[in-house]
């Protein structure tokens, strides 16, 4: 009889672990799709937008963890937004969370380019159509903009000189400049390893 009710409450329990991550799936699921379906734009507008769900609503990752993920998504080839949903969705539910989150946020553009380009003509030179798109691109201008700000304070709220010293090259060599992206990632990217393994991670105090 102990041995029927401890076996039946395993199986009760992988139920429940098995009802809790399927909730889990639909959550990322959903919220990706509703991520993408309500932001316009570049990469960058995504950005707050699933900060706010995933980690002030949920809470599924820190803030600083979730600017890494970022920094990696823009360092890797591919589209932005797909990039950060695939390392997002990985980092909560493993292989199948990044599928769903990728998934997800290719849906709703997919889904809008294929009914619009039935109609391209119409749209084309419909004048109110242009108009909303150019007030978009206002909206969008000031998305980015918060977006900038807001990393600029999470980088200097710590007063550490070296991040600083670095966003400050880093916007004069890409704006002033016209230093290749890539290679300025690439530069950063070794001088956090050298942080790491020559000074030990004492730099990361500085």
């Amino acid at each position: 009889m102990d041995m029927a009710a401890e076996r039946a409450g395993w199986d009760m329990g992988q139920k429940g672990n098995q009802g809790g991550r399927m909730k889990t799936y639909l959550t990322l699921f959903t919220s990706s799709f509703y991520i993408s379906a309500v932001t316009f734009g570049s990469g960058y507008v995504i950005i707050p937008v699933m900060k706010k769900r995933f980690v002030d609503e949920l809470k599924w990752l820190e803030e600083e963890e979730m600017l890494n993920l970022i920094a990696l998504a823009q360092s890797t080839p591919g589209v932005m937004t797909a990039n950060t949903s695939l390392l997002v969705g990985y980092r909560v539910c493993g292989p199948a969370g990044a599928f769903l989150a990728v998934l997800g946020v290719v849906l709703p553009p997919l889904i809008t380019i294929s009914v619009l380009s039935t109609c391209y003509n119409a749209f084309r030179d419909n004048a109110v159509a242009s108009a909303v798109l150019k007030g978009m691109q206002a909206g969008v201008c000031a998305v980015i903009f918060d977006v900038v700000v807001n990393l600029i304070r999470n980088v200097a709220k710590d007063k550490k000189v070296v991040p600083i010293l670095i966003m400050v090259v880093v916007f004069a060599a890409t704006s002033l400049l016209r230093v290749n992206v890539v290679l300025i990632i690439v530069l950063c990217a070794l001088w956090g390893v050298a942080q790491h393994f020559i000074f030990g991670g004492k730099g990361e105090d500085e």
